[in-house]
């Protein structure tokens, strides 16, 4: 095993036979941390970036909060509800690729495939984003390696993820229910607190907010959608459980759905008293310090930070472990993704729609060129947007409202398609219910989808308005591709293999050597009509070659091209072209020896005129090109010592 081998194994884990692939099915109680540690996470920043759009107005447009916070509260546990009927529809997985391939065709699922792609990779750099802000919050000296410390958090996901599900699950597992425990806990001592008459104010209480502009009329109206826009983030990952129904235990749908149950009880509470308390204690934020006259730079703790801060006062200690399985759950909040764009993108790669290297499941069972895809497009994004979540925050949820719609929408279509079989006949009732809760959340999502488009078009989300449809038009380009080749090498069933009229046979030769006879040896095996040995040489290193092959006589003729300029490359080309070309229905064969090397630092000091001539020779017409390895003694390590 080499040293890249070796550290692989060290990494990921030792490889798992197919036969395994059921040890990797999740219980609910691992199921919650994998699928819903977004959704969960979500509830830490939500409530803020509500006040923060509602800080534009003033403090006095404050008190619409609570009315932004219950709006986001329905249409959370509408949404709940709409995919737990997704859950048992549709237990094959897939989500709203899936159910819009059904029931809406191919352009609804790859919209809503495209928005799936770009809403998980959004998910990965806003979660861990967030996580580090988190993390900054409790230590303001790190506030200037961000971007490190994202990217860092990333590859160490990556690595988690490469190693499996299952395995994963364990890990990510403590610091989600860790943090469920920490909030609920601080609503406890807050409740204790206030109902013993204390009276608990946030730091940023007293700072004053500085109005952006003048708000009255349709100006506060536009401005609470934004808010409620913004506050959406509280649903994103929702979808994420109907995706991955496969990945349950028996009986999956049931596990999923109530999995997606216990996830939306949680995060419903967690929200409102998360937001209550921040209501309760006044909190302020602000994008820019100086909004709320603080010196530039200043760096101002989030909101959730401040909250716990002002509930358990001097007990220093339950500050940091929630700002600990704070910052914990919003960089594993990245999970959610690490599993939904895996598989989405094997699904798409099953449809053509995708390349067929991320079908594929890795050794450890994982769809590993699907996590590391990802890994690659997340850290591409902090990196562009120097880990900044007010800039990133931007871009999200739209991707996420445009899955909700067209799953719901399909939903609904499915519903009307199962009353019309004897089956559904049979349930009309159950059917009707579930038509009517996918109604419901069609038309929610759809009104919500609009208002996100209204509030944030202007505010970076046009880039994601971009990137959907460059998307869906590259998979579309996929699909067509595949079935281009599909359709240029399928033969028809009486077909046979048809031998060529003649075969000429050419071996590269730069000395008469070890691997040079292999080669020929090898050659001569093929039985071709010509063999020839094949080279271009000056004429001192021609003289040479021409006397070592009279004294090995190897039965073979020699063909010198002469370069008078060095050129290897050209010349051999030039030659093999005329040879296809003089026979048109003959198959020309270059056989090339090759060193294999044993170490990295070896390989550029062999074979590049072997690596140049394979990458032109093998777009050339009629032309085979064949390696003949011969391994040098670096390379033999691992062969078993004869005696």
């Amino acid at each position: 095993m080499g040293v890249s081998s070796s550290a692989k194994r060290m990494l990921v884990g030792r490889p798992l036979d197919t036969s395994r692939l059921g040890e990797t099915l999740l219980p609910k109680r691992l199921a919650l941390p994998i699928f819903c540690s977004d959704p969960l996470s979500s509830v830490a920043y939500a409530t803020e970036e509500i006040l923060l759009i509602l800080a534009l107005g003033g403090a006095t447009l404050l008190h619409l909060t609570w009315y932004a916070a219950a709006a986001i509260i329905f249409l959370l546990v509408v949404v709940v509800a709409s995919y737990r009927q997704t859950c048992y529809a549709y237990p094959g997985g897939g989500g709203a690729y899936v159910v819009s391939a059904e029931n809406l065709g191919p352009t609804a699922a790859l919209t809503a495939a495209s928005a799936l792609l770009v809403d998980y990779v959004l998910t990965v750099a806003v979660s861990v984003v967030s996580g580090v802000a988190a993390i900054t919050s409790a230590i303001p000296s790190l506030a200037d390696h961000q971007v490190a410390l994202s990217v860092t958090f990333v590859v160490i996901l990556t690595v988690m993820n490469l190693r499996g599900v299952r395995e994963s699950g364990r890990v990510f597992a403590i610091p989600t229910y860790g943090f469920v425990f920490v909030i609920y806990v601080m609503f406890a001592f807050a409740a204790v607190r206030l109902a013993t008459g204390a009276t608990i104010r946030a730091e940023s209480a007293a700072l004053p907010i500085q109005a952006a502009g003048t708000y009255a009329g349709i100006a506060v109206v536009l401005l609470a959608m934004r808010a409620f826009a913004s506050g959406c983030t509280a649903l994103t990952g929702v979808e994420a459980i109907s995706n991955g129904v496969p990945a349950f235990q028996k009986p999956k749908s049931r596990n999923a759905a109530n999995t997606l149950a216990a996830m939306g009880l949680l995060s419903v509470t967690m929200f409102a008293g998360i937001t209550a308390l921040a209501m309760v204690y006044k909190v302020h934020v602000a994008a820019d310090p100086t909004e709320l006259g603080l010196p530039a730079g200043t760096a101002m703790s989030t909101a959730l930070a401040q909250i716990a801060r002002a509930t358990f006062g001097h007990v220093d200690i339950m500050f940091y472990l929630v700002q600990t399985f704070t910052a914990g759950v919003l960089i594993l909040a990245a999970n959610t993704a690490f599993n939904g764009f895996p598989m989405l993108a094997s699904i798409l790669a099953r449809d053509r729609y995708a390349p067929r290297q991320l079908y594929n499941r890795g050794d450890r069972l994982v769809y590993s060129n699907g996590v590391v895809l990802l890994a690659l497009a997340a850290i591409a994004l902090i990196v562009a947007f120097d880990a900044e979540l007010s800039r990133l925050i931007q871009l999200y949820i739209i991707g996420v409202f445009v899955s909700f719609t067209l799953s719901q929408a399909g939903m609904v279509k499915h519903w009307r398609k199962e009353l019309a079989t004897p089956k559904g006949r049979e349930n009309r009732r159950h059917i009707h219910r579930s038509l009517a809760i996918n109604s419901v959340g069609a038309t929610m999502t759809a009104i919500v989808l609009v208002i996100v488009l209204i509030t944030k078009f202007t505010h970076g989300a046009w880039l994601v308005i971009i990137a959907m449809p460059l998307l869906f038009f590259g998979m579309k380009g996929v699909r067509r591709h595949y079935e281009q080749v599909a359709r240029e090498v399928a033969v028809p069933p009486d077909a046979k293999p048809r031998r060529p009229s003649r075969h000429h046979a050419f071996v590269l030769v730069a000395s008469v050597h070890a691997p040079t006879l292999k080669a020929i040896g090898f050659a001569q095996a093929l039985r071709p009509d010509t063999l020839t040995a094949l080279t271009a040489a000056a004429d001192e290193d021609a003289v040479k070659l021409r006397e070592q092959w009279a004294e090995h006589d190897l039965g073979v003729p020699l063909k010198i091209i002469d370069s008078p300029y060095r050129e290897v490359v050209a010349p051999v080309l030039a030659h093999v072209k005329e040879t296809a070309d003089s026979d048109p229905g003959a198959m020309v064969s270059v056989v090339i020896p090759e060193y294999i090397v044993g170490h990295w630092w070896e390989q550029p000091l062999h074979n590049q005129n072997a690596l140049r001539l394979k990458a032109r020779l093998l777009f050339m017409p009629g032309v085979t090109v064949i390696d003949v390895p011969y391994r040098l003694q670096s390379a033999r390590k691992d062969e078993p010592v004869k005696r």
